[in-house]
């Protein structure tokens, strides 16, 4: 499937309403670039974790920080609890 879209004031651009149904994209979910060696794009669409989706699922006893923890996975970044 190939559609296009054009770019709006301020680089904004709208995901065509066929991607967004096929991939049931909502308004919270994150959008990731990834430019390639050969300068082709990847983008990947990512659901967007809140707390609640992600409580319960560590546990440590070292001293940790919620919000740091909660910011780190809504990034997708690695979280180490060692």
């Amino acid at each position: 499937m190939v559609t296009t879209t054009k770019i709006y004031d301020k680089y904004q651009t709208v995901i065509p309403k066929e991607i967004r149904k096929k991939l049931d994209v909502n308004k919270d979910d994150i959008v990731e670039w990834r430019l390639l060696e050969n300068n082709e794009i990847k983008i990947n669409i990512r659901k967007k974790s809140n707390f609640k989706d992600i409580m319960g699922i560590i546990s440590t006893k070292k001293h940790t920080n919620a919000v740091k923890l909660k910011k780190k996975a809504q990034k997708g970044e690695k979280i180490d609890l060692h």
